[in-house]
């Protein structure tokens, strides 16, 4: 029986997998056209899957030589004797594992090559006497890149590409990369690092050995229709009755179709929630998902605290304090843009999926990075009138907040608040839910201080829209942003949370009727 896979490589005979033929086409048009490129995506992004799946995918039309450098050690990469011979043994290994003649392998042996030089010679040699179109693909390929003669090794392939386009070589018909890193940028790396001093005829940026690479422009992230795809074989194999359209939509709400939070909701549905394939269903493998110490979340978090500049940048984005343009020329938005934290959305930064907007958003406010709410930690709140027999009382939440603020912070002035208030709200609900639901900030695209706070808890879903008083038009046209956002969560209640700084506030709360079926609960404070 076939299961959902989060760590290694998709088998199709033994995993349940998305329909890949879409994406396998478009990578198919690009090696048609002998054109060599880099998968560059975040970790655990499906890059080693897809290239398992091409490679099948062309096998009827060219050979494919499918490497993985990692797990090379040093050694490997101590000469160009070293590199070489690895190189060709990798090659060989590949062939044979992948059940291609004593012949196919035999012709890539050779004892003699041992410079890049002699390397060439022999590529030249095996393609130009073979009946078939070489395509090589190698994986992990930044594991061993911060290394000079990996640099060299990619000036052979680049020097042997453009002589066959001069028609003065033969040499591998498409050669694919994959990896975190862009390769095309390994020589600035390299310079940067103190690794490789350029000659004085050197570009340093524009004479990259790997400036020869196109664009790869194929949306590596699972749309709703492809998750509906691996369900679709799911059902098959189970017959859960589950609404195949709605589900995929509701997975992909939460991660924008990254390869392995896909796999790991449907896993936790499958496996620990007697599959439950509803809503609530997902809802309920989205925490489970997010309580992980899995190696995605713990790269995540390396990588915030390896670098407090990036670290910033992401806690502005997550909280709303920034509307940051998405130029892949700001070195911080490369980065983010790379690990595949960001997404480009209207031209600005996106935190790229729901999964990572709350987990980022619970680390943010679980390490207290603003000092101004580390002052005042949260004190015990009695849960017994927010929490009863499992259901959550959002309007007895917010009369809490509001003794809690009033206590504690209502004498801040504006400024504080628009900085603060995500976390103020976070910091107080986050111990509430306690593992039995979790909250994150939907960003407003037009208003800085407005935000919405979607909680769930258990199998029920509530939304707080977050507002300073700005007068009594501008609190009306609130409820029409809150019934929009109600609308799009299909919900009938909603709630307004608004921070009011006039001299003579009047402190309120208020149920609005907007019809004979939505209500809004509206509290000043």
């Amino acid at each position: 029986m076939r299961e959902f896979n989060v760590t290694g490589t998709c088998i199709p005979e033994e995993n349940y997998m998305v329909d890949l033929t879409n994406k396998l086409e478009q990578i198919k048009t690009l090696i048609d056209a002998k054109k060599y490129f880099t998968i560059n995506r975040g970790r655990q992004y499906g890059k080693t899957t897809t290239l398992l799946a091409l490679e099948r995918f062309l096998a009827d039309e060219y050979t494919v030589i499918s490497l993985s450098f990692e797990g090379l050690g040093e050694t490997s990469f101590a000469s160009e004797e070293n590199f070489c011979r690895e190189f060709l043994r990798l090659i060989v290994g590949a062939l044979e594992a992948s059940n291609y003649s004593d012949e196919a392998c035999e012709k890539w042996q050779n004892e003699e090559v041992n410079n890049f030089t002699s390397l060439g010679e022999h590529i030249s040699e095996v393609c130009q006497t073979s009946s078939t179109k070489y395509v090589l693909m190698v994986d992990e390929v930044d594991k061993t890149s911060n290394n000079v003669i990996f640099l060299n090794f990619l000036a052979k392939l680049r020097e042997k590409y453009l002589a066959s386009r001069a028609r003065k070589d033969v040499t591998f018909h498409s050669v694919i990369l994959a990896g975190v890193y862009d390769i095309r940028n390994i020589k600035l790396r390299l310079i940067q690092e103190g690794l490789h001093t350029p000659t004085t005829s050197e570009t340093v940026i524009n004479n990259s050995p790997w400036n020869i690479a196109v664009n790869f422009e194929v949306d590596m992230a699972f749309s709703p229709a492809e998750i509906a795809t691996m369900l679709v074989e799911y059902e098959k194999d189970h017959q859960t009755g589950m609404k195949i359209e709605k589900i995929a939509n509701e997975i992909y709400t939460y991660t924008s179709g990254y390869p392995v939070l896909v796999s790991g909701i449907c896993k936790y549905v499958d496996e620990k929630l007697a599959k439950n394939w509803n809503v609530g269903g997902i809802w309920q493998a989205v925490k489970l998902l997010l309580s992980e110490d899995s190696p995605l979340f713990q790269s995540l978090i390396k990588n915030l605290t390896s670098n407090a500049e990036f670290a910033d940048l992401v806690q502005k984005i997550v909280m709303n304090e920034l509307k940051l343009s998405f130029n892949v020329d700001n070195p911080l938005v490369s980065l983010g843009d790379r690990y595949g934290y960001f997404k480009e959305i209207n031209g600005k930064v996106k935190i790229a999926n729901r999964v990572f907007e709350v987990r980022l958003s619970n680390y943010f406010v679980d390490t207290a990075i603003s000092v101004s709410v580390k002052a005042n930690q949260i004190r015990q709140v009695d849960e017994s009138k927010i929490i009863k027999d499992n259901e959550f009382n959002m309007q007895a939440c917010l009369e809490k907040f509001a003794e809690y603020y009033s206590r504690y912070y209502s004498q801040k002035d504006v400024a504080f608040i628009e900085r603060e208030a995500r976390y103020l709200f976070l910091l107080f609900i986050s111990p509430i839910l306690n593992g039995r639901g979790f909250a994150y900030v939907e960003i407003s695209a037009t208003e800085a201080m407005r935000a919405d706070v979607i909680v769930t808890f258990l199998d029920r879903q509530f939304v707080v829209e977050l507002k300073i008083w700005r007068g009594e038009k501008r609190h009306e046209k609130a409820y029409e942003q809150l019934l929009g956002y109600m609308d799009k969560l299909n919900l009938d209640v909603g709630y307004l949370l608004t921070f009011d700084f006039r001299q003579k506030r009047q402190p309120k709360q208020t149920w609005i009727d907007i019809d004979s079926k939505k209500q809004i609960f509206d509290i000043i404070i």
